[in-house]
């Protein structure tokens, strides 16, 4: 029996031929990214083979662009954007009108119209969300200053992209002679405009204070699924409501849904819930982007690929790097931030769509906006590589010393010995730093976002900004010489790597971490973990104990079992006596 099933055939098509084609690029040491933008090209329209559904893909794309900007929000507070909006806002302008005439003077090569040069010119002036995003959290540079700027410019882009989609056809209906007037550009422009910013303040005045209220009023009811369930309502849904009531775009609905929820202590939950759809989505981004492109092009007009891509690299990347170094950031932060811009994606593919459909732009130009795209994409990891080489060459020693005061804070190996490290710093690794700190036992804590960084400097401990799984942040924190490691992160598996890179730095380090599940328990331990303590395990044998020195009103007694709630090479351990520190 035969089965009509496109959404199906799409997603499995899809992330088969991702996860192949990822797998060989990755062994050749390319991108991943290559490899899925190639999966894409395969099951595309223009090639032989298997064909997925090109108006089901850019779909499912978008959910992931959804996805990955609320995650951002996540990591995002309103101070940490209102910071950079000096730069942010003026450098996005600059960047998107210097990147638009240079369209508009290729556009004049061509022999196109003026009204579709401007059109052509904005396609190639904003970066692709997914690819900027992933290119910093694979640097660690989310919560960093150039990570900061980077995003704010992002979301500027996204305005200005917004206000373009929404003129776009009242501008065509006036260049074609029809009933519009600048009077009506106008008024779509203030309309616009006022949506945007009533969807901004909504959300930040009454949104910070529901959605919060409604993820944890979730919580509360202990069903993990509810809980997933809710934070993927309140980011499609607001996304959603964005689009349709306020005209603004999915990502930037997203972003601020994210946004408020940031001052929720279930925040880094809500993160860690969506974490596998995001990535999952943000692969069927790269595929769809790769269906649209037709390399037929590449062989009819090369030199204008050439040259569409060179505006989208090296225009777009000088007019960044000129406006970040006019307000006085160091060469590092201007040159990451003008690779990390130097290429197009999702703004740029619905621009040529819509310009096509009102008759503003023909096929060719589509064409070369998409290939500019891919090659662009194609080649941001490899402009991040030669841009890591020519800064570990040519940067003094000066210069690193500054980058570090400027921008990475604290981030040098902490002068101490014999000390406790602590990686996390939620409300578990928050009570236990405390109570460390109170036995007067040195500490030092890893934690690797901003706002707990910030609480942690706030509150006197010594503390390391960044992820515990980098070999290079864990040595930060002085590993080698430390007497004993508590890892209070809630991923068991992420929490085995760090035990592997801390042993080996330091093959005598005590070593207690946090478990949630019991299949998590001999993962730990294989990679050199000496105590492993499950909290659900922990509950009940304290909740015995206590239910064993009451005796009921019959004088009956519940006898306390020694159950394995702690695995360890002995069958109990005193975690006061045994973190007390060595004369």
């Amino acid at each position: 029996m035969e089965h009509s099933t496109p959404l199906i055939t799409t997603i499995v098509g899809g992330l088969v031929l991702a996860y192949l084609l990822g797998m060989i690029a990755q062994r050749l040491k390319i991108s991943p990214l290559v490899g899925y933008l190639a999966a894409g090209v395969l099951a595309g329209p223009f090639t032989p083979g298997f064909v997925a559904d090109t108006n089901l893909a850019p779909e499912l794309a978008e959910i992931g662009v959804i996805l990955l900007m609320f995650g951002v929000g996540l990591h995002f507070s309103l101070k940490d954007l209102l910071a950079v909006k000096a730069i942010a806002i003026p450098g996005a302008i600059v960047q998107i009108a210097a990147a638009t005439l240079l369209g508009l003077g290729l556009s004049m090569i061509f022999g196109w119209s003026i009204f579709s040069g401007i059109v052509f010119g904005l396609c190639l002036s904003t970066a692709s969300t997914v690819v900027l995003l992933r290119a910093m959290e694979e640097r660690q540079l989310i919560d960093s200053q150039r990570g900061q700027i980077a995003i704010g410019w992002l979301i500027v882009e996204d305005l200005a992209m917004v206000l373009a989609l929404v003129l776009l056809p009242a501008a065509a209906g006036i260049m074609g002679n029809n009933d519009a007037s600048i009077s009506q550009l106008l008024l779509e422009l203030g309309l616009t405009i006022g949506k945007v910013i009533a969807f901004i303040l909504i959300m930040i005045i009454i949104g910070r204070r529901v959605i919060p209220w409604i993820l944890s009023r979730t919580a509360s009811t202990g069903s993990r699924e509810l809980f997933t369930l809710c934070v993927l309502v309140l980011a499609l849904g607001i996304a959603y409501a964005a689009v349709t009531i306020f005209d603004a775009s999915f990502a930037l609905g997203a972003f601020f849904a994210g946004m408020v929820l940031n001052e929720s202590e279930l925040s880094h939950r809500a993160a860690q819930d969506t974490l596998p759809l995001r990535d999952a989505f943000a692969v069927l981004f790269f595929v769809s982007v790769g269906m649209l492109f037709d390399p037929i092009i590449l062989i009819q007009q090369p030199l204008a690929v050439l040259a569409v891509l060179a505006i989208i690299i090296v225009g777009k990347s000088l007019a960044a790097l000129g406006i970040v170094k006019l307000f006085g950031h160091s060469r590092r932060t201007a040159l990451t931030i003008s690779v990390s811009l130097a290429q197009i994606g999702e703004f740029a593919f619905i621009l040529a769509g819509m310009g096509l459909t009102l008759g503003v732009l023909d096929k060719e130009a589509q064409n070369l906006v998409l290939a500019g795209a891919i090659a662009s994409i194609m080649l941001n990891p490899l402009l991040f590589s030669l841009l890591d080489k020519y800064l570990e060459r040519t940067e003094t020693i000066e210069e690193q010393l500054l980058e570090e005061t400027l921008e990475e804070e604290t981030q040098i190996p902490v002068d101490i010995c014999g000390h406790a490290v602590i990686v996390g710093y939620g409300r578990v690794g928050a009570m236990l730093a405390d109570k460390l700190r109170r036995k007067n036992i040195p500490l030092v804590v890893v934690e690797d976002t901003r706002a707990k960084f910030e609480e942690l400097a706030e509150n006197g401990f010594s503390a390391i900004l960044g992820n515990g799984a980098n070999k290079d942040i864990i040595a930060l924190a002085r590993v080698e010489c430390a007497k004993t490691l508590l890892l209070t992160i809630p991923n068991g598996y992420e929490a085995g790597e760090i035990v592997a890179n801390a042993k080996e730095l330091n093959p005598g380090l005590s070593v207690i971490v946090r478990a949630h599940y019991d299949d998590e328990v001999s993962y730990i331990k294989e990679r050199g973990a000496d105590h492993i303590i499950i909290g659900e395990h922990e509950i009940a044998k304290a909740m015995a104990a206590i239910m064993n020195d009451e005796v009921d009103e019959f004088g009956c007694s519940i006898e306390n079992e020694n159950t394995a709630a702690v695995h360890h090479k002995d069958n109990g351990i005193n975690l006061d006596e045994y973190l007390k520190p060595s004369n």
